[in-house]
């Protein structure tokens, strides 16, 4: 059963992998990289305005998309301008990976709230488990505006 679960799992990881290489040529063809890249350094704040909109973007999108998604897909279009901005690539992960794990404690489709509710009691309503996160999602929005911070280049 395990390897069955694994197989499933990594043949999934695989095939979106070959979609989103497949997106990224098509997108790269039609220069949308080009198009992304001059929007994100274009925008207002430097670096600072960059990583905002960056996490603005990822968070909403980690609400609705997997992990795997916004690594294969969206990563690969931010890349270029955090080097052209000068922001250090080491913590630009370290950003998104703090963002991801934010937005996933989030509805409505906070992954890791489902996880929880998996292994919970029945007897405990599934409102209580939203309103009994509210405090991790505000800590962890407060390291994020620091880490955030701290990933501005100086």
């Amino acid at each position: 059963r395990a390897m069955e679960e694994t197989s499933r799992l990594t043949i999934m990881v695989v095939f979106l992998l070959i979609g989103s290489t497949a997106f990224a040529l098509v997108f790269r063809g039609f220069d949308g990289d080009i198009w992304i890249e001059t929007m994100l350094t274009g925008i207002p704040g430097g670096a600072l305005g960059f990583l905002l909109v960056v996490n603005v973007v990822v968070f909403i999108l980690g609400f609705f998309i997997d992990f795997f998604e916004i690594a294969f897909i969206i990563v690969p279009l931010i890349v270029p301008a955090a080097e052209i901005l000068g922001v250090d690539l080491t913590w630009l992960g370290i950003v998104l990976a703090v963002n991801l794990q934010t937005s996933f404690l989030t509805p409505p489709f906070g992954f890791s709230l489902f996880y929880l509710r998996g292994v919970t009691p029945s007897k405990i309503p599934t409102t209580s488990i939203y309103r009994g996160v509210i405090p991790f999602i505000v800590i962890q929005l407060v390291v994020l505006a620091a880490i955030t911070w701290m990933a501005v280049p100086k």
